[in-house]
């Protein structure tokens, strides 16, 4: 009984002995295949890292301003019983544009008018009697008086008919008109706005440490969200004396010609002032950095070390400067002549293997048109 146990037992260790042998085996196979598979390489698009010389800018927000604006509003209150110019129309300085009913002020005009001329007739015959000595000069004195006095009384009359007149004050763009004909308006209440669009100012603010760097008729550049493929030319015109002592800021002015009227009063803008001096930098597409909270990095194209493999791709930090186009600067870890990869980085890990492929990849460009399909 004892040697069936036995030999049992024996048959079982023999059959775990044999079947750990094969798994053993077959582990071995597999890390042995492991440490030569090489996988499938990932199709890129590359790059090569290229010196070239760019103006370097220094960049700002700021927002557009008219070289004049105003809210165009009545001096004295009144009906509105005439609007000359539409909506949206383009004026020249003194043109007319609003008529208040005056056909009271009209009605003394002419009371006061007629006052002025006896005024006048009287003190011309007491000038005379005056000579003959027929009048003292106290009643000269008097006839005189009573002529300014009436001459100034139609004066102010005037006025108020020329106040109920409202023109231009000068050349530019109208608004909407917030009245219509007919309505009652109070004395400063708010009519139109009328802008001056040739030329407008674009004001924005630079650091203290750029005040160096900045005088007045070095180019300036801004763009918008409302044209995003253009760039407007312009240049600076005034640097404010003094910094802001909060934000430790200096305030700036561009003046922009402005002729087609794109630019308008109150838009937001990206400035760019041109700084004269042209600086080498070593340039490769956007595309080809890959961000990260610990560091921008690229993937440089590198022949293997293993034939087997061709090329692989090494991660490499480096630190970038400031933009162009499509193209951004770096400053340390790449040298002229490197090989980047400029899309398909996120596939990517260090070491992997590549193959290249530049046909479908668009070629980027220093005037980049987002309207290009």
């Amino acid at each position: 009984m004892k040697r069936k146990i036995f030999l049992a037992v024996a048959v079982v260790v023999l059959i775990f002995a044999a079947l750990a042998g094969t798994k053993a085996l077959q582990i071995g196979k597999m890390i042995s295949f492991g440490k030569t598979f090489v996988p499938p390489p990932e199709t890129v698009s590359s790059a090569v890292a290229h010196e070239e010389s760019w103006q370097d800018t220094l960049t700002a927000v700021g927002s557009i301003d008219p070289q004049s604006g105003v809210t165009i509003a009545p001096e004295v209150s009144g009906t509105v019983t005439e609007i000359s110019v539409a909506d949206g129309s383009v004026v020249a300085k003194g043109d007319l544009l609003l008529r208040l009913d005056a056909s009271t002020e009209e009605a003394q005009l002419r009371s006061a008018e007629a006052q002025t001329e006896l005024s006048r007739l009287n003190a011309e015959r007491t000038r005379t009697l005056r000579k003959d000595s027929t009048v003292s000069q106290s009643e000269l004195d008097q006839a005189e008086a009573t002529l300014k006095q009436n001459q100034a009384n139609a004066d102010v009359i005037r006025a108020t008919i020329e106040k109920k007149t409202i023109r231009a004050p000068f050349a530019g763009r109208l608004g909407i008109w917030q009245v219509n004909v007919g309505a009652s308006v109070d004395a400063r209440r708010s009519l139109i706005s009328l802008q001056s669009l040739t030329p407008v100012y674009a004001d924005f603010s630079l650091p203290q440490q750029d005040l160096s760097q900045l005088k007045t008729g070095q180019a300036v550049q801004v763009t918008c969200d409302a044209y995003p493929d253009q760039k407007f030319d312009g240049t600076l015109t005034a640097i404010n004396p003094d910094l802001d002592a909060t934000t430790r800021s200096v305030v700036l002015r561009a003046t922009f010609e402005n002729t087609n009227q794109l630019l308008r009063p109150g838009m937001f803008v990206r400035v760019a002032v041109v700084l004269p001096q042209a600086q080498p930098v070593l340039a490769i597409p956007a595309t080809a950095i890959l961000s990260a909270p610990f560091g921008d990095s690229v993937y440089v194209i590198e022949q293997s070390t293993n034939s087997a493999a061709g090329l692989v791709a090494r991660q490499q930090f480096v630190r970038t400067g400031q933009s162009h186009g499509d193209f951004v600067s770096v400053l340390t870890g790449l040298k002229a002549g490197d090989r980047v990869v400029s899309a398909g980085i996120f596939k990517l890990r260090n070491g992997s293997p590549v193959t290249v492929n530049n046909d479908l990849t668009p070629k980027p460009s220093k005037t980049p048109n987002p309207s290009e399909g």
